[in-house]
Order: structure tokens, then C-alpha cells, then sequence
């Protein structure tokens, strides 16, 4: 085997592991919230979380803060709003514009989920130093970056 080729060996490897552990943290996490009786998938939490980082966002902002496309975040947002967590605010210089807003049970969502993550994150995390986890952070923003 060449240079070459080891390199490219390694990078299938890598990233076959990065698509592996999202995969695995992603059903970890949904599993998580179904056993906290969240009625919230993993994906309505994303959404959710980043409103609540900044309330009164637009679809299409919530949908590049989430890395979703529109047509999925629509459906994620239809079913949302069903639950009453979110409200759809129209603009009122536009009526064609509409903010996505947290209601009060979005906020008690919000709480009653933030434990669920920080139990998540604990046990995805356990074992690593903070050093091991500072250099995995900066890896996967270095990826990140890459493929903007």
C-alpha cells in the first residue's frame, strides 16, 4: 500500500466513525427523552433549544441555526405548534413573515428536557479528560469548517 493509500484508508475509517458515533448518540438521546416521557424527539428539541438560545426566530433562520432544510423543519414546526410549544407569529409590516415563538409550554419543555441532555452528554462524555474533549471539539470544528 502507498502513501496515498494508507491516507485514504484512514479517512474512510474516520469518517465511517464520526457517522457511527452520530448515529449512536443521536438514538441514544431519542431514547433518553422516550424514557423521560418528553413526548419530544430529538430533532423537536433542536429546534426547541435553539429558540430558546434566541426566541422569535424566522423558519428559514431556525432551519440554517439547525442545519435542517425548510420542508423538514416545516413538519417539525406543524407538530410543535399541535403540542403548544411553539407559536407562529405573523410579521406585522409583512403577513407573508412569520417569527417562531416559545410559549409557556415551550419553556417548561425546555426545562423539563435540559436535565434528560446534561444526563445524555454526561454519560456520552464519561471517561475523557477535558483535554480529550477539547481536542475532540476542535477536530470536529476543524471538519466543520472544512466543508463550508
Amino acid at each position: 500500500m502507498n502513501d496515498l493509500e494508507v491516507l485514504q484508508s484512514k479517512l474512510d475509517i474516520s469518517g465511517a466513525v464520526i457517522e457511527r458515533t452520530q448515529r449512536r448518540m443521536k438514538q441514544n438521546f431519542q431514547r433518553l427523552l422516550k424514557e423521560a416521557n418528553t413526548e419530544i424527539t430529538v430533532d423537536q428539541w433542536l429546534l426547541l433549544q435553539e429558540l430558546s438560545k434566541e426566541n422569535g426566530l424566522s423558519q428559514l433562520e431556525l432551519a440554517q441555526r439547525a442545519y435542517k432544510d425548510a420542508p423538514t423543519v416545516t413538519r417539525i414546526l406543524d407538530l410543535l405548534v399541535k403540542k403548544q410549544l411553539i407559536e407562529r407569529v405573523a410579521d406585522e409590516t409583512d403577513r407573508r413573515k412569520f417569527s417562531i415563538e416559545l410559549t409557556k409550554a415551550g419553556h417548561k419543555k425546555i426545562k423539563e428536557v435540559t436535565p434528560v441532555l446534561r444526563e445524555f452528554r454526561s454519560k456520552a462524555w464519561a471517561g475523557l479528560s477535558d483535554n480529550e474533549v477539547s481536542k475532540l471539539t476542535i477536530v470536529l470544528n476543524r471538519i466543520f469548517t472544512n466543508l463550508d
